[in-house]
């Protein structure tokens, strides 16, 4: 299967690829011995925590003021 890269640097992965990831909206992207390869990334933990931080109405100036308040003491 061919891809094509656009003038704009973007690339179309063929569906019958795309389609074995049905859960995966993002792919980390590196470079190994002259070739592109792309590793899947799915929701994980990180999200998880996210949410339930969210659910607790916790905000990321909430976070700073604790990480501040652990230091100072």
């Amino acid at each position: 299967m061919l891809a094509k890269k656009t003038s704009k640097n973007q690339i179309t992965l063929p569906k019958a690829i795309v389609s074995r990831f049905p859960a995966v909206d993002y792919f980390d992207v590196m470079e190994e011995n002259g070739r592109i390869v792309l590793v899947p990334v799915q929701a994980g933990r990180t999200d998880a925590v996210r949410a339930k931080l969210a659910e607790l109405g916790i905000t990321p100036q909430d976070a700073e003021d604790a990480v501040a308040w652990a230091r100072k003491n």
